[in-house]
């Protein structure tokens, strides 16, 4: 009859804690944010709301996935000179609603966005969670 030989002795516990050390290392870094596009303002056919601007979030299709992002931040990253030592500042508003049916929303800012940001980059934040 055969023998089964007795179970390995587990590895010392430095060697697991660099093999985890190394996997954290390996791993990609976590963005927080989705990316979005500032398409311009709420406008009618003559007027234009400057208080409300319209938001592209990538991955976003239809009026269903916008409404996750309902009440999620934003943030309007952009350069400028240099104060207090930092050269980005930074724009803060909010998700507020969705606008029409392919995705885009309608968001509104602090202080209004200039207009030199339609086009631009902005950070959708995963945060507040509503779930």
């Amino acid at each position: 009859s055969t023998v089964a030989a007795p179970p390995a002795p587990p590895p010392p516990r430095r060697a697991m804690e660099e093999t985890k050390a190394e996997e954290k290392v390996a791993s990609q870094p976590v963005r927080l944010y989705q990316k979005g596009t500032f398409l311009g303002f709420k406008r009618g056919m003559r007027t234009q709301y400057v208080n409300t601007a319209l938001v592209s979030i990538e991955g976003v299709n239809d009026k269903k996935a916008a409404e996750f992002f309902l009440g999620k931040k934003i943030a309007y990253v952009y350069k400028a000179k240099p104060k207090a030592g930092k050269q980005h500042r930074v724009m803060w508003g909010k998700v507020m609603r969705h606008h029409g049916t392919n995705g885009v929303v309608r968001a509104k800012f602090r202080r209004n966005m200039p207009p030199q940001a339609i086009g631009s980059t902005v950070r959708v934040m995963l945060y507040p969670s509503r779930i």
